[in-house]
């Protein structure tokens, strides 16, 4: 094992994430395999912790593993596609700004529902009411 190299909850530790979520990243190909100690224990590179980081920061902005996994691939040195990183990225501004839209929509049935549960005196709750009513 190399001065720079990490064991997997260092790794893990590093990027902040779960050791298992690590192996499940190599399992699932996002995450290159690293080299073996002797002792058959996983060493990973700097290179593997900016990789990791880059799929969690992926993950925190909403990307799918089929998306992080293009996304990976286009970021690979001598690939030129900003054009198709910039059409990826649309996409997810509508599909993120649909979600809002439905959050805005939940609120605003919550709101309601809380404001009639505060109004007292009925015998069933407006709440429960609500939650059975959405389709």
């Amino acid at each position: 094992m190399s001065a720079r190299s990490l064991t997997i909850g260092r790794l893990a530790e590093s990027a902040g994430v779960n050791l298992e979520t690590v192996r499940y990243y190599e399992r699932i190909g996002l995450m290159p395999a690293p080299a073996r100690t002797e002792g058959g224990h996983r060493s990973y590179e700097p290179e593997h912790a900016q990789r990791l980081r880059f799929i969690r920061r992926s993950r925190e902005l909403g990307f799918g593993i089929d998306a992080i996994r293009r996304l990976i691939a286009l970021s690979e040195p001598g690939v030129q596609a900003c054009c198709e990183v910039r059409d990826m990225a649309q996409d997810h501004i509508a599909s993120v700004d649909a979600k809002i839209a439905d959050l805005e929509r939940l609120r605003t049935v919550l709101k309601q529902a809380v404001a009639d549960c505060s109004e007292g005196g009925r015998v069933r709750c407006p709440v429960i009411a609500e939650l059975g009513s959405i389709a």
